[in-house]
């Protein structure tokens, strides 16, 4: 095989080798991201969770305030 041939194969060889190993470090990265945004997800749904609306509440307590409502009106 001549020369030429020999380090054409070898530069190919490294130059894959150099680009599966980007990919690599591209793929344990993009975990890393992942585990961040599930955490992060997580803890979304706690803040959505205690900043709720409280529609169902507001009538239970409108219900209990109506003798206060209609005594002020009274006066």
């Amino acid at each position: 095989m001549p020369t030429v041939a020999v380090v054409t194969l070898v530069l190919f060889t490294l130059i894959i080798a150099a680009a599966a190993l980007g990919l690599i470090r591209v793929i344990f990265h993009l975990r890393a991201v992942i585990k961040t945004l599930d955490a992060l997800d997580g803890g979304v749904q706690v803040i959505v969770a205690k900043t709720a609306t409280v529609p169902a509440v507001v009538d239970s307590v409108n219900a209990s305030l109506a003798p206060v409502r209609a005594f002020a009106e009274s006066i």
